[in-house]
């Protein structure tokens, strides 16, 4: 008796001038245990500054899609366009997958009745190992926390997300708009169509955290921006706009001391900075808030 083949999966990586990093990743996503018939790698070139298709090419898992429009969702509603497989991966072009990361993705989603969303965990990694800088502690911290986005949030980070075409057909494609949280304001319209949401600690990807305070505070004002241009589309009451505003920009931040005190590699002038650059980053989101705010009106 013949071995059934198993699904076929088409893993979608948005680009946009990161060609050193991308040819990492997909490296790492050629070297997979799932069988080479019954994957495709579906890279989509966000308008890089130059072509990234001699690079794709290198690879035989790998093959190239353009969307002029800029937006990472825009980008990967097209690498939707072109998948040809049943299951959908999502990685970004900065991430490293397992080498098993693919087969552990589409075990879980199989095994799951109604599953909608397997979101693998997200590993951040330092320059240095051993001398993290605070920027890079503050990073692990606060982003990328897959199990908690899962439980707390319904949804999965598309560093690292599995789901079925089906789901796509049901619920939509991303809203190519958002230019941030667009993974969140999907994942929230799968989980209210009733599909299961699922952690899986072993379907893994390593992402670098970010290490300087620069690229800290480009995310923090793109993932603001992304915040409150979801906000103005999918407005909710103003006492809950008003509370959340009130949690996220004025409570002191309990939560990083509390895990910071339980790691004890951490020395306690690494703490102190750390909880410098959390302030930092609040003023950052409040300027952020209100040049957005001054820009409308």
């Amino acid at each position: 008796m013949s071995k059934i083949s198993p699904p076929f999966v088409s893993v979608i990586i948005p680009v946009y001038n990161d060609p050193i990093r991308l040819k990492t990743c997909l490296q790492a996503l050629e070297e997979q245990t799932y069988p080479k018939s019954s994957y495709e790698v579906i890279v989509v070139d966000n308008g890089s500054d130059e072509s990234i298709e001699p690079l794709v090419a290198e690879f035989c898992q790998a093959k190239t899609g353009y969307e002029d429009r800029p937006g990472s969702y825009a980008a990967r509603n097209t690498g939707l366009s072109l998948a040809q497989g049943e299951i959908l991966a999502f990685t970004d072009s900065d991430c490293i997958p397992a080498p098993d990361w693919i087969e552990k993705g589409v075990k879980h989603l199989l095994s799951v009745p109604n599953c909608g969303i397997v979101g693998g965990e997200v590993e951040l990694f330092f320059q240095e190992p051993e001398h993290p800088t605070a920027v890079e502690l503050y990073d692990t911290i606060m982003h990328l926390n897959q199990k908690m986005y899962l439980k707390k949030k319904n949804f999965s980070a598309t560093a690292n997300l599995f789901t079925f075409k089906r789901v796509f057909d049901h619920v939509g494609y991303f809203d190519a708009a958002l230019k941030s949280g667009g993974d969140q304001e999907w994942g929230r319209r799968v989980a209210s169509s009733g599909y299961q949401l699922v952690y899986a600690a072993d379907a893994l990807v390593n992402h670098p955290a970010r290490h300087s305070f620069e690229q800290l505070r480009r995310k923090t004002e793109r993932i603001t921006k992304g915040a409150i241009q979801w906000k103005r589309k999918y407005r909710k009451p103003l006492w809950q706009r008003l509370h959340k505003e009130l949690l996220i920009s004025f409570l002191p931040p309990v939560l990083t001391l509390m895990r910071l005190e339980k790691d004890q590699n951490v020395h306690a002038k690494e703490k102190i900075n750390v909880i410098l650059i959390w302030f930092a980053m609040q003023f950052i989101t409040i300027t952020t808030r209100v040049r957005e705010k001054f820009k409308r009106t």
